[in-house]
This record gives structure tokens, C-alpha cells and sequence, in this order.
């Protein structure tokens, strides 16, 4: 027994040794450093977008020891993931693991370098779902939760499999109270899109809401109780070329139901720019619907 307990221990201490190359110090914010995984051998750094809070000045510590001027070259908030270039080369970026190893119970290291040495916590994976959106609209593409402690600084460091493969990106800003990491189809379509234009297009149609109350027959009705009542529709924006008005209550949107504000901005997913959506409102007590196309947010 005391040979299999050392022989576990000795490998995953060499699993941190191996993957830690790639995890690298992140200085974006004034309090404690965070985390990052060099994601390309030419200084592609992928980290925690909460971690980086300036624009400029940011600066990425190496393994080797190196500290290295490094430059933003976009941000996702609603996922939750920000991508820099470190002015390094010849890195050597931790490899993917394969979507089927995310399996529940399987061992994982959340490694974080928020100092000049490499950090690990163990844990398993505790749950495995589908694809969900954030409370700002983000896609994830998959539900993958821990029971990994999540250090200071940990944010944005790799969720690592027993075989030192990365498996997502640890953030504590998507849940609170829950380890959620954010798996490696997420991280390439959002550095993708980065690479490409800098930003992710964000879903807009030009309102402000505020959450109210349905009378009773028509909550009855609809198999709901609230929605977002329309108190402001900006000139030229997609609501007012749609028809929406001062005083409709959106109720739905695609068929998929709108009772708070974060409801609609899910909706409003940078997939859903330019593309028609069907809106159900309450206009004089009855219910509409009204077709409006998405704009990209400004």
C-alpha cells in the first residue's frame, strides 16, 4: 500500500513539474498577481479576465524566472477570459487534452503561479454537462465542475488531468461557491475570435428594462409571472426598426423566457448578431410578437 500511495505521489509531482512550465505569473491588477497557460510557443498566454483590470503595463513571469513585458490582445468578459502576448519565444505551451477525458471522478490538478513558483491543489471532476451561458451571455461549451480549492491567484491557471494534459482554465468569477473551469473548446473559439477582430461581438437591440409583475390572467397564460417591461427604445437602434415601443413587456424571446434582465442579455449572444429573433410582448394586455433583428452592441 505504501508503494502505490508514493508511487501516485511521485507521479503527480511529476505531472506538476511537467504542466507548471506552462503556467506563468500574471501582473494585470494592483492586489495579487494571477495565473495564466502559455497557449502558443510564441507567447500566447491565456488567463482570467477579472485577473487583468488594465489594459497596459502587464507583465508575465516565466518559469525560468523571467519576467517579460507582455501586451493585451483582447478580452471576453462575458466568458470570463482574456488573451495576451507575452514578448517571449520559444515556450513551450502544456498540450490539450482530448473533450472525451473529461470524465466524473477522474483525478485533476488546478495549478496556479501567483508567485515565482508553481502551485497545485488536487481534486476530482465533480460534474459534466452540457453547454451553458454565463450570466453576461458567454457560451461555455461545457458544464465542468470540481472540488478543487481555489487559491489566491489561482484564477486563470490550468485544470490539469493525471496525465498533465490541460483540460480547461480555472476561474472564480463565472460561480460563486463552485469550482467552474472553462474547457478548452471554449478557450480556442474565444482566442480565435480574439486573434481574429480583438473582441467578441455582443448581441444589442438598443432598450432599457426593468423586471415587472403580469397580471394574473396573463401569467396564467404565458406559464410566467414576470418580464421586462420597455421604459427606454434608442433612436435607430434594432428594437425601434422592429416596432418595439415604450411600454411593451418582452416576455420571451425566441421562445426561450424573459423574466429578468439577465435573461435577455443571455439571449443576446455574439452568435445571435445580425441574425432575426422572434420577440413575444405584451402590448395592451395582449400578446404579440415582433420580429427584431440583433445589432452588435457598441
Amino acid at each position: 500500500m505504501t508503494t502505490v500511495l508514493q508511487t501516485l505521489s511521485n507521479d503527480l509531482a511529476a505531472t506538476v513539474a511537467t504542466a507548471g512550465a506552462a503556467v506563468v505569473r500574471v501582473e494585470g491588477r494592483r492586489r495579487l498577481a494571477a495565473s495564466g497557460i502559455l497557449w502558443s510557443a510564441d507567447g500566447l498566454v491565456v488567463t482570467a479576465n477579472h485577473a487583468v483590470s488594465r489594459d497596459d503595463n502587464i507583465q508575465v513571469g516565466l518559469a525560468d524566472g523571467q519576467v517579460v513585458p507582455a501586451t493585451l490582445v483582447g478580452r471576453d468578459p462575458t466568458t470570463d477570459l482574456a488573451v495576451l502576448r507575452a514578448q517571449a519565444t520559444g515556450l513551450t505551451p502544456v498540450a490539450q487534452a482530448p473533450a472525451e477525458a473529461l470524465q466524473v471522478g477522474h483525478l485533476v490538478l488546478a495549478l496556479g503561479r501567483p508567485g515565482k513558483t508553481v502551485q497545485a491543489t488536487l481534486g476530482i471532476i465533480s460534474a459534466v454537462g452540457e453547454s451553458w451561458r454565463t450570466g453576461l451571455g458567454g457560451r461555455i461549451d461545457r458544464y465542468l465542475q470540481t472540488d478543487v480549492v481555489m487559491y489566491p491567484g489561482f484564477s486563470g491557471g490550468p485544470l490539469v488531468s493525471a496525465a498533465g494534459e490541460v483540460l480547461g482554465l480555472n476561474t472564480s468569477a463565472l460561480s460563486q461557491g463552485v469550482s467552474v473551469s472553462i474547457p478548452n473548446a471554449t478557450i480556442n473559439r474565444v482566442v480565435e475570435t480574439l486573434l481574429a477582430h480583438g473582441k467578441v461581438r455582443r448581441g444589442y437591440l438598443g432598450i432599457s428594462t426593468q423586471p415587472v409583475r403580469l397580471p394574473e390572467a396573463l401569467a396564467k397564460q404565458l406559464g410566467q409571472s414576470s418580464g421586462l417591461l420597455v421604459v427606454g427604445v434608442e433612436s435607430g437602434s434594432p428594437a425601434e426598426a422592429g416596432g418595439l415601443s415604450l411600454g411593451d413587456t418582452i416576455v420571451a424571446l425566441d421562445d426561450h423566457p424573459v423574466r429578468h434582465h439577465d435573461d435577455l442579455v443571455a439571449q443576446l449572444s455574439s452568435d445571435r448578431v445580425g441574425t432575426p429573433v422572434t420577440l413575444r410582448i405584451v402590448r395592451t394586455g395582449q400578446a404579440q410578437k415582433l420580429v427584431v433583428t440583433v445589432g452588435e452592441k457598441p
